[in-house]
């Protein structure tokens, strides 16, 4: 039986990260919520409620409140805003 890996999300050079945890459970509420926002950000599921909110640079201000308004409503914690390696 094989094991599945986590694959890292597709996010590189000109795009920047907010770190979300919220409960498993919202999980399938919040990612519905940031597709019908179309362009705004990607979402990826690192593992139970441990979101990573991707935008390009240029959309960063949308990604923050986003990502402000997530953590609000759904009781969770964002962590301090990461930008990606380059």
């Amino acid at each position: 039986m094989t094991t599945k890996k986590a694959v890292a999300p597709a996010i590189g050079e000109g795009m920047v990260i907010r770190k979300l945890l919220i409960s498993a459970r919202d999980v399938v509420f919040a990612k519905g919520i940031v597709e019908a926002l179309e362009g705004v950000a990607q979402v990826f599921a690192e593992g139970g409620g441990d979101l990573i909110l991707a935008a390009p640079c240029d959309r960063e201000a949308e990604l923050d409140s986003l990502a402000e308004d997530l953590a609000r409503e759904l009781g969770g914690v964002l962590e301090a805003k990461v930008g990606v390696p380059r």
